[in-house]
């Protein structure tokens, strides 16, 4: 009897363990006040947020380009410009049929409109030669002195063309790389006639934004080409070195507006450039990562953009809120009326979970651009089920090892190594639905399956680090050793009684 009865060593000092998960709650509470974290971020759902479509644009007799496989091109093309941003359940979708296919996107809270200026773009980029420049007067000019290979309908174009109205600084992105073209640059200050294009967007293999810290901390956006990229930018730059202005000049179009037009003074081989034009982070930022996508293979005219009310929002989150918390109260009564004592383990736990919980989403916000959901809502729900039964398994294992004659210290440690296989088992079961149906759904499913697994994990780090620990100190207090009958210990309530009755 006296090996029954024998203590089991723990692996870690409870205390150690419950010292260290304080510390990171403390860190975690200060990295979001510092981030300036102080409100999880809601989705369209729950906060409303700004609706568009996107129609595409059909020139007279090019309606045969808008094909099922360019709108679901576009489609994927715009979803993984608005994931690359950090704008979680947002939804795009295309909507109709044939000819009448349109794409719906949907973004929530009141970056919108900004996100929605940005997955429009075709982004088509043409790196051409500056064969003539003039200043936008908002008066038709002569035209220039023609260049060799320029035709008198450029030129004429270029005579023409009015920088100063809007409807030529819209950009089209329709321009084909071929054709010699008369455009504006992007603030309507100077219009050029640019050579027909050497480097195309798709020749980009990478884009990401910069900061020019020597130079007044402008931003700019740098580009790596592939190797036909490199080849043909190689030769542009080698070929315009020599030449007088403006045909020094290589112009950076953007959807059929010049960005910039630097002067060439030497070769560039290296496969590598920078695009420069006054940018704000924003701009320099959303510029890198339409290109790193690709252009879109249709232009595309914008509906009415609507404002999505969150007032129905705003009712549904009360209501998640409201079962969450009636869940967490049930929880909390039935624990303590059936484990006495021992319930305010499970409270403790179910509280520390909570703030972890918290703090996640907190910081997934600022990281990550984590949205919560209806959906998301329901999955963290779901999860204080989940939670709950790992207490359940451990409370119970804690009282079969008691029956069996052993002492409560033994038990607490004996239980413990019966009871986290189980719990584990359990665990990754709930975690692996969570990570197929993320990756295999879409839309609000997602945010279901995010929240899920999140919390999950979060069950296991709580089961660990504080039920298991806190159960091991509270084993030393006579309270509970002794199997007081307020204890949730006592010799009724584990059924020790009545083994002795029987025996």
């Amino acid at each position: 009897m006296s090996s029954t009865n024998k203590p089991v060593k723990t692996a870690t000092r409870p205390s150690r363990s419950l010292a260290i998960l304080a510390l990171v709650i403390v860190a975690m509470a200060g990295i979001a006040f510092v981030q300036g974290a102080t409100s999880v971020r809601l989705g369209l759902d729950l906060r409303g947020g700004t609706s568009v479509t996107l129609q595409p644009r059909i020139a007279p007799g090019e309606s045969g380009k808008v094909t099922n496989e360019a709108i679901d091109q576009a489609v994927s093309i715009i979803r993984q410009r608005v994931n690359s941003l950090g704008v979680a359940e947002s939804e795009v979708a295309a909507q109709g049929s044939g000819t009448s296919r349109q794409i719906v996107i949907s973004v929530p809270g009141d970056t919108g409109r900004r996100v929605i200026e940005l997955v429009g773009q075709t982004a088509e980029l043409r790196f051409r030669q500056v064969l003539a420049s003039a200043a936008a007067t908002g008066t038709a000019d002569p035209a220039a002195t023609p260049t060799a290979g320029v035709s008198a309908e450029v030129n004429a174009a270029f005579a023409a063309l009015d920088c100063t109205k809007l409807e030529n600084l819209q950009g089209t992105g329709t321009d084909a790389p071929t054709d010699t073209i008369a455009v504006c640059d992007r603030a309507g200050t100077t219009k050029y006639i640019l050579a027909p294009a050497e480097v195309l967007g798709r020749q980009i293999s990478k884009a990401s934004a910069g900061i020019d810290t020597q130079g007044g901390s402008a931003w700019f956006v740098s580009l790596t080409f592939n190797g036909e990229g490199t080849t043909a930018f190689g030769a542009l730059t080698t070929r315009v070195t020599t030449l007088v202005e403006p045909l020094n000049q290589v112009a950076i179009v953007l959807d059929g507006l010049v960005v910039s037009s630097p002067r060439i003074t030497e070769p560039i081989p290296s496969g590598n450039a920078q695009i420069t034009g006054s940018f704000t982070q924003l701009e320099a930022q959303d510029l890198a990562n339409v290109l790193k996508y690709g252009a879109l293979p249709l232009a595309f005219d914008r509906g009415e953009i609507q404002q999505i009310s969150p007032t129905l929002g705003a009712d549904q989150l009360d209501a998640g809120l409201i079962a969450g918390g009636l869940g967490l109260i049930l929880v909390f009564l039935y624990s303590l009326l059936y484990y006495r004592g021992l319930g305010l383990v499970t409270v403790g736990s179910l509280l520390v979970a909570t703030a972890l919980v918290l703090l996640l989403f907190l910081l997934l916000g600022e990281w990550i651009g984590f949205t919560l959901t209806l959906a998301g809502i329901a999955g963290a729900i779901v999860a204080i089920g989940v939670t709950a039964d790992s207490f359940i398994i451990y409370f119970e294992r804690i009282r079969d090892e008691l029956r069996e004659g052993k002492s409560l210290r033994t038990a607490v440690e004996t239980g413990w190594l019966r009871a986290r296989h189980t719990i584990l088992i359990a665990d990754f079961v709930s975690i692996i639905a969570a990570l197929l149906l993320y990756f295999f759904a879409v839309g609000g499913v997602r945010g279901f399956a995010f929240t899920l697994g999140l919390t999950t994990l979060v069950d296991l780090i709580v089961v660990f680090t504080f039920t298991k620990p806190l159960v091991t100190i509270l084993a030393r207090l006579n309270f509970f050793a002794s199997g007081h009958r307020f204890s949730g210990l006592s010799a009724k309530s584990t059924g020790t009684l009545l083994v002795t009755k029987e025996a």
